[in-house]
């Protein structure tokens, strides 16, 4: 490998020493224009932590309901209670929504997200998750998961048990529960982790710098709120992702800062699984066209975060945010994990984006061979893993 990196020349030599990066070396990654001495360092450290795998999920996204009491400037997803176009499904509905995805799609995983609804109790966390755990039941009563003919079962960490894994609710949406059925975070936590929830997903982070925060979803958690609940979620058993949304106000010096405290709360919890970059999507959404990343920030972003997170084993590309081409040159950039197939997502094709809703597995697997990588089927905890054979 060139080992001339002129100015990243001292980077180059910590990462290949072992050492941390900072902040002033996460600001000078930014900062420079040569893309392809950032992808080829990213690239150590992704080979180095997860050899020449992709991981993917086939994963059902489930929005629950758009009613919600906030007022963020990027969401162009909710509805305001009462106001025309809210929808609010049963757990009834849920579960046979989840039904049908293991029928006809074979899912591994849900993903539910949804609004800040003042009609919905823990209650109905409780049951619809129970309702899940139902349906999985269904199917697969001895708590196995069939193996396909054309599928080699490798270990990778813990064995399987065969169920759904279930990834829901944010931490906005914790915080929202709590608030309303005057319990602790961590007596919500618990009660979803007694009643069949796996972990959370990562959404609600935006970005953590206050200054910034501010301005884009001032009546949303601090960024103190969600480090705090996802810490507790680690405590009591569940795992959870991370993301930034960028590509709107903030700046390098936001995006540094908001990967580092990340970084710092993985160093004691260790419950961090992935980080998710979401690149905003403006159209619809009452920011509007403030900003919107183009492909040489997307790049960066991805790059940038492998080469500050020493702590978090994935980098995750969420394609529907960049498109599906973007998110295969990723893979070069630091990327370890294409996220799912993304069955059903509506928040951010509300704002705008036209990337598939119902992307097959083939397909995916097609992208990450087609860049040179090895596709592996997982879900969201990566303690098992299908290797796809040629």
């Amino acid at each position: 490998m060139n080992s001339n990196f002129g100015p990243l020349q001292s980077i180059y030599e910590k990462i290949q020493a072992g050492e941390r990066l900072n902040f002033e070396d996460g600001l000078a990654l930014y900062q420079t224009n040569d893309l392809a001495a950032l992808g080829t360092l990213a690239q150590i450290i992704r080979r180095r932590m997860n050899s020449n795998r992709v991981f993917y999920s086939v994963n059902l996204h489930m929005n629950h309901t758009n009613v919600c009491t906030l007022r963020c400037l990027f969401c162009a997803f909710a509805r305001r209670p009462g106001e025309e176009g809210g929808y609010t499904f049963t757990t009834e509905e849920i579960q046979q929504k989840v039904r049908e995805a293991i029928e006809k799609w074979q899912i591994n995983e849900v993903h539910i997200v949804g609004g800040h609804n003042p009609d919905l109790g823990l209650d109905y966390y409780l049951d619809m998750i129970k309702k899940i755990r139902e349906v999985e039941q269904e199917r697969h009563p001895e708590g196995r998961r069939p193996e396909g003919s054309r599928e080699i079962l490798r270990p990778y960490g813990a064995q399987n048990d065969g169920r759904l894994y279930i990834k829901a609710l944010t931490a906005p949406e914790i915080d929202d529960i709590a608030n309303r059925s005057s319990m602790s975070y961590r007596e919500v936590l618990v009660a979803l982790k007694a009643a069949g929830l796996d972990g959370l997903p990562g959404g609600g982070a935006e970005i953590f710098r206050p200054e910034t925060r501010r301005k884009i979803c001032k009546d949303k958690i601090t960024a103190d709120t969600w480090l705090e609940i996802h810490a507790l979620a680690h405590e009591v058993g569940l795992r959870t992702n991370a993301t930034m949304l960028y590509g709107h106000i903030e700046n390098d010096e936001d995006r540094v800062d908001h990967v580092l405290r990340l970084r710092e709360v993985q160093d004691r919890t260790h419950g961090f699984y992935s980080f998710i970059p979401l690149s905003y999507n403006a159209e619809n959404t009452p920011m509007g066209k403030l900003g919107e990343a183009g492909g040489f920030l997307d790049l960066k972003v991805y790059a940038v975060s492998r080469l500050l997170f020493d702590n978090i084993p994935h980098i995750k590309a969420h394609w529907i945010t960049t498109g599906l081409k973007m998110g295969q040159v990723a893979l070069s950039f630091g990327v370890d994990d294409l996220g799912g197939t993304n069955l059903n997502e509506k928040i951010v094709h509300d704002a705008g984006s036209e990337t598939p809703t119902d992307l097959s597995r083939e397909d995916l697997e097609h992208m990450i061979r087609e860049a040179g990588y090895e596709p592996c089927l997982v879900d969201s905890s990566y303690e098992y893993v299908k290797m796809l054979s040629s």
